[in-house]
């Protein structure tokens, strides 16, 4: 199984990024991954305050996918993360939705150790997540702390051991890569930060040929998710809702009326995060109801 460190590290989703390794479709990998602050942080005497924020957000790679080409999907199976044995969440002014009320930097340490995450006397189970995870875009830069339709800072918990994501191939290779992991995290990430940890990601690499996405598609044991992003939320609301509705009629075969009460019935809009620059939500279904395989042939099911 090959392996990639993580000194190899991007900070911007761009077109033409150069690859740092090359994998067959099919083939297993392991990524080492930073936490979103690259290690800055080790005690509760650091505050987000004193380190370098060039250094946010690194992500691990870019991975040149053999057989990627743009209009093809990038199907990457979750197999397993090994985390590091503490984390940190910080909370800082003018960062989150209570950022406002924030009235100095904090640092909590937490130590991660036989599936539980310890906040004070307080113990977590432990969700394991990724949360930047892309691909390079048609054009355009986009920093590793922001998502878009390549994937990014999406900040889905959701993304985890045993999902599969699918991701748009607009380049080449698709130059997929990864970073800012976290041992559990709420929906919305609400105060900027979950427990931010470093990890290494096993991962499983397929394309799926002539297939592709307007944005990712994540799919667990019980759901099948698209993640959307947004100026707002009214933004990314309306747009997932949009795609969900298109996902029903292309699924089902109905009309877009019939697929627009439809996803009344069945989808639930979810959110993903609400503190990075453009907001992410999820428009999700049962896979009693819908499957990913179905629907990326565009065949009923």
């Amino acid at each position: 199984m090959k392996k990639l460190p993580k000194n190899s590290l991007i900070y911007a989703f761009e077109p033409d990024m150069d690859p740092v390794i090359t994998v067959n479709p099919g083939e297993t990998l392991r990524v080492e991954t930073w936490d979103c602050f690259k290690g800055q942080i080790q005690s509760e005497d650091t505050r987000c305050s004193e380190i370098d924020f060039g250094q946010i957000n690194p992500a691990t790679g870019p991975i040149f996918v053999n057989d990627a080409e743009p209009g093809d999907t990038l199907k990457v199976e979750i197999m397993g993360m090994d985390m590091a044995s503490q984390g940190v969440t910080v909370i800082v002014p003018g960062e989150g939705i209570l950022g406002h009320m924030v009235k100095e930097p904090v640092t909590t340490v937490m130590p991660v150790k036989d599936g539980f995450c310890l906040f004070k006397d307080i113990k977590i189970p432990i969700k394991p997540m990724i949360g930047v995870i892309g691909v390079a875009p048609e054009e355009g830069s986009f920093p590793t702390g922001t998502p878009w339709r390549h994937g990014g800072n999406m900040d889905n918990r959701y993304i985890g051991p045993g999902a599969t994501i699918y991701l748009p191939v607009r380049q080449k290779g698709a130059l997929l890569a990864l970073g800012d992991c976290h041992a559990v995290m709420g929906d919305g990430e609400l105060c900027c930060s979950g427990c931010e940890i470093d990890a290494t990601v096993t991962l499983r690499l397929d394309v799926i040929k002539g297939s592709s996405l307007p944005w990712p598609l994540v799919e667990t044991s019980q759901v099948i998710s698209l993640v959307v992003s947004g100026e707002n939320l009214n933004g990314a609301t309306e747009e997932a809702t949009r795609e969900g509705v298109a996902m029903i009629q292309r699924a089902k075969g109905l009309s877009w009326e019939d697929s627009y009460m439809l996803s009344s019935l069945v989808m639930d809009l979810e959110i993903c995060q609400l503190v990075d620059p453009k907001k992410t939500v999820r428009a999700t279904f049962q896979r009693t109801f819908m499957t990913a395989k179905g629907l990326l042939k565009g065949t009923p099911v």
